[in-house]
């Protein structure tokens, strides 16, 4: 009997768990989320553009790929100092978490990627914060959360 509690539990846990996993991230969804959370959504189903904390945030999808990317544009490579790198690659191991800071067509940038279908309400959203976070704490601490993953250096 004094298992019955932590049994029941555990599959009430289970059972929330797998109804989350079979509901689909779909382009449609993820029009809904960004609407009913951020104003002045630009762009067409599957490829957004808005302003979040005054930071300009883009979302890619693909749905034939089952792929997604949030991403925040920083800063310009050509005005990057050269311990910029070292501390970015540093902080994509320990601080960065689930964002990343990425380097493309010569532009730093704040990138959170997954497969879209995959992707839940809660981790679209705290994807979001994160890519924002990472991007307005480049030059400072570097990180996308409150919480380091690791001791750091």
């Amino acid at each position: 009997m004094k298992y019955l509690a932590p049994l029941l539990f555990l599959i009430f846990s289970t059972g929330l768990s797998a109804q989350e996993a079979n509901d689909k991230m779909t382009n449609v969804k993820m029009w809904k989320i960004l609407h009913e959370d951020i104003e002045d959504v630009q762009g067409q189903m599957g490829n957004w553009q808005f302003m979040m904390r005054e930071r300009p945030v883009v979302i890619i999808t693909d749905v034939g790929a089952n792929r997604m990317r949030i991403m925040s544009p920083i800063i310009e490579q050509k005005e990057l100092k050269d311990e910029h790198f070292k501390v970015m690659l540093e902080a994509n191991f320990d601080r960065a978490l689930d964002s990343k800071y990425a380097l493309f067509n010569s532009i730093v940038w704040s990138v959170y990627t997954h497969p879209l279908e995959e992707l839940t309400t809660n981790q679209f959203k705290d994807a979001l914060e994160q890519v924002v976070k990472l991007s307005e704490n480049f030059g400072g601490s570097y990180t996308s959360t409150d919480m380091v993953f690791g001791g750091g250096n």
